[in-house]
């Protein structure tokens, strides 16, 4: 992979450096906050060399694999730091469940490599003394065991960190005001039981604690808003964090603190009657579908719960053996995949996911090999539920969090039941052996043969003539009140002024990207040319507000058939131009006509004709 190459093509594919607002990344994605996500050409960013696939929900992740943080610092230099000011954000409405989603992330995703660090250090020592061969009892043994402790203990600090750059307020100040609930003296007084303005405090130990820190810092950002905004510039500095910190520990020592706390109470719980009532079976239901979740973003909303019960309890018993029956099956699975394949390409992306998987890393497995074969994903989902009923049978608990995999398997130590590392080894193995044994009977490269092959080449030398996908007035692209349509920058083709709130399918073909907000939906036709229809201007930021889709990608579709509703009206209302784009984004390789221009039409009208050059 050339590096330069790969950078150059993903800033050009989302819709070049001055679509970026934000940029971050993690263990295996580019994680791109954009100001029009319709701009992604997802299709062809997925054929970039080293993408290994595109996922877009809340932010727009390139997927990279192992060589993501090169790819990183290669984007970074070719656009210049744009990661520090959450104020080149745009503010999108969104759904309440992606809003939710994207604060989860947003304030856990960074908190891991920390945790999981000083986990496995934790794990390690556990494991040297068990062994016999470090003294638990020895000062060396004690300084690393605080080293590794360190993470969880100050877990309030470092979320209120994390919190305060999401919301966009002091990060200090609000540490500050965090800070004060663990403070030594501060921990003597509620042990021995105080009072503030005449009312009792309770007595919690804060250290290690995520929710009161979360709602104390979600409380400080109105305070320091409210206190920005009424005082006088010349004291500013040192009166709104002042009165910030006076009125939110307070607060926080009297109400939040005690609240976040039983929020975290009742996590725990939860999931622990969860266990006590189902068993393996929930374990093994868990890990059956973490495909599922991983390839959606929703194991994310596990973490908060997770990094709950580590700190209150010191381990965890669902979520962490469940991921490791399910990392571990997607190791097995590419492995199989690279035996069994014919495809040098997909034989190479799979020794190399499944190695990344066999350390706990699953997403290059997961998009550069499991979802583009159904069997694949079938068997990993078959061998994540053996693997996690085991585990759960046998109720195995993880002390770390960290993903499960080779290198961080001590996390499954425990000194008071030996057994637990040795059935963590055994799920291990077993996840293993199930899915690389299911790949390699049922797997099969994807073939086509020669008549279709045959057919495929005559049908790519026709012309395609596209029917109206809506009804209503056809006007030229370049009358659109949008530079980026009117411009030919996206692609040639036409734009309608709906009469009619349906969208059809001018052509049989297949649905190749369907945008989560259904404002924007791509087909590709059967001489291959790939259309986008976008709804509207701007009309992403209705957060799929009066669009609704009747396909999903991958859909086979007749010409005629209904694609998306969307209420014309609402959308007017709402203060957006409902003028309907029809594009070729492949234009290169096509030559396209316009026709019906200034022209009202039914669905039946012929509008845009489509010849290969």
């Amino acid at each position: 992979m050339n590096i330069k190459n790969t950078a150059k093509e993903i800033i050009k594919l989302i819709g070049g450096g001055e679509n970026i607002s934000y940029l971050e990344h993690c263990s295996t994605r580019l994680r791109f906050t954009l100001k029009d996500d319709s701009l992604v050409k997802k299709e062809q960013l997925e054929k970039v060399d080293g993408v290994i696939g595109v996922r877009q929900n809340v932010q727009c992740q390139v997927i990279i694999g192992n060589d993501v943080v090169e790819v990183y610092d290669e984007v970074q230099k070719q656009l210049g730091n744009i990661t520090s000011n959450n104020d080149n954000i745009p503010k999108k409405k969104q759904a309440i469940g992606a809003t939710i989603l994207d604060f989860i992330i947003s304030i856990f995703q960074p908190l891991v490599p920390a945790i999981a660090g000083g986990g496995v250090l934790q794990s390690l020592l556990l494991l040297l003394s068990v062994l016999g061969i470090m003294s638990s009892e020895s000062q060396t043994y004690q300084i690393l065991k605080l080293i590794g402790t360190s993470p969880l203990y100050f877990l309030p600090i470092l979320v209120a960190m994390t919190t305060a750059k999401k919301l966009n307020v002091n990060q200090l100040v609000a540490v500050s005001a965090v800070g004060t609930m663990i403070l030594p003296g501060m921990t003597t007084m509620l042990s021995e039981g105080t009072s503030l303005f005449g009312f009792g405090i309770e007595n919690i130990a804060y250290a290690s604690q995520v929710f009161p820190a979360i709602l104390t810092v979600l409380f400080y950002a109105q305070i320091e808003k409210l206190f920005t905004k009424i005082s006088p510039k010349a004291i500013r500095i040192f009166f709104v964090p002042m009165m910030s910190m006076v009125i939110t520990v307070p607060i926080a020592l009297l109400i939040l603190g005690p609240l976040g706390f039983n929020v975290g109470v009742v996590f725990s719980t939860a999931v622990m009657w969860l266990y006590s009532h189902f068993g393996w079976a929930a374990t093994a239901v868990l890990a059956g579908v973490l495909p599922l979740m991983v390839m959606t973003g929703m194991h994310k909303a596990m973490v908060p719960y997770a990094v709950s019960a580590i700190g209150e309890l010191g381990y965890e018993v669902l979520y962490l053996p469940a991921s490791l029956a399910h990392n571990i099956s997607e190791a097995g699975a590419c492995f199989a995949v690279s035996i069994r394949t014919k495809d040098m390409k997909l034989r190479a992306t799979a020794i190399s996911a499944g190695i990344s998987a066999l350390f706990g890393i699953t997403e290059p497995a997961l998009y550069g090999v499991t979802v583009l074969n159904k069997r694949v994903l079938y068997s990993v989902m078959g061998s994540s539920l053996i693997g996690g009923a085991f585990a759960g049978i046998f109720a195995i608990k993880g002390f770390a969090l960290v993903g499960p995999g080779l290198a961080s398997i001590t996390m499954f130590v425990d000194k008071v039941n030996p057994m637990n590392f040795v059935w963590a080894i055994a799920t291990f193995g077993l996840s293993f052996v199930v899915a690389f044994a299911a790949v390699l009977v049922t797997y099969k490269d994807k073939k086509v043969d020669e008549k279709n092959d045959e057919k495929a080449t005559t049908l790519s030398t026709d012309e395609e003539i596209l029917t109206s996908p809506v009804e209503g007035k056809v006007i030229a692209l370049s009358e659109v009140h949008d530079e980026v349509f009117s411009s030919g920058m996206m692609g040639k083709g036409i734009a309608i002024i709906p009469k009619s709130s349906d969208l059809v399918a001018p052509e049989d073909g297949e649905i190749t990207m369907i945008f989560n907000t259904n404002h924007a939906l791509g087909l590709k036709t059967s001489n291959g040319a790939e259309i986008l229809f976008h709804i509207g201007i701007d009309t992403v930021q209705l957060g799929g507000k009066y669009f609704e889709a009747f396909v999903k990608e991958g859909d086979h579709v007749n010409r005629g058939q209904k694609l998306i509703s969307f209420d014309i009206d609402k959308i007017k209302e709402a203060g957006f131009d409902p003028t309907v784009m029809c594009i070729v984004t492949n234009q290169e390789t096509y030559q396209i006509e316009a026709q019906m221009i200034e022209k009202n039409v039914s669905r039946d009208s012929k509008v845009l004709s489509i010849l290969p050059i």
